[in-house]
């Protein structure tokens, strides 16, 4: 099974919340998964094949402050990814439409830019119809566990 890697971009703590509930089902799928609200370098993602980035949207469609240094240093630096996977859970509000989830938008583009290859659709959460993201998020992971 997988080594997976949630990496949380929290402001407000939902993504977290998203994170928590995730983390069981994987983990029952017999995947070895660890959480981190704290990745601020490439190095970090070594010894993880697969990397689920659950990431909140702040501001004007920016990438929450917590991992912020870890988008940064992987635009900047360009690591190879290429033998990492990935999802993105994006979370957003649809009242903000030129902006919505443009937090996880920017950690999806960051991370194909690096050579990894994403798994299934992202996931684009609204909370301006959905109040409880971690609900569509564990819908939606039972699609997606099966292709890791």
């Amino acid at each position: 099974m997988a080594k997976i890697l949630i990496l949380v971009g929290t402001e407000s703590g939902n993504a977290q919340m998203v994170a928590d509930a995730l983390k069981p089902v994987l983990d029952a799928a017999g995947h070895a998964v660890e959480v981190t609200d704290k990745a601020t370098r490439p190095a970090e993602l070594a010894g993880h094949d697969v990397l689920l980035a659950v990431c909140a949207t702040h501001g004007s469609g920016d990438i929450p402050t917590n991992i912020l240094p870890l988008a940064e240093a992987l635009e900047r630096d360009r690591p190879d990814l290429s033998g990492h996977r990935y999802g993105v859970i994006a979370l957003g509000d649809m009242t903000y439409q030129d902006t919505f989830c443009g937090g996880g938008k920017k950690v999806d583009k960051v991370l194909e830019l690096c050579g990894a290859r994403r798994i299934g659709d992202r996931l684009e959460v609204d909370a301006s119809t959905q109040p409880l993201p971690d609900d569509e998020a564990l819908a939606w992971i039972e699609g997606w566990k099966v292709l890791v």
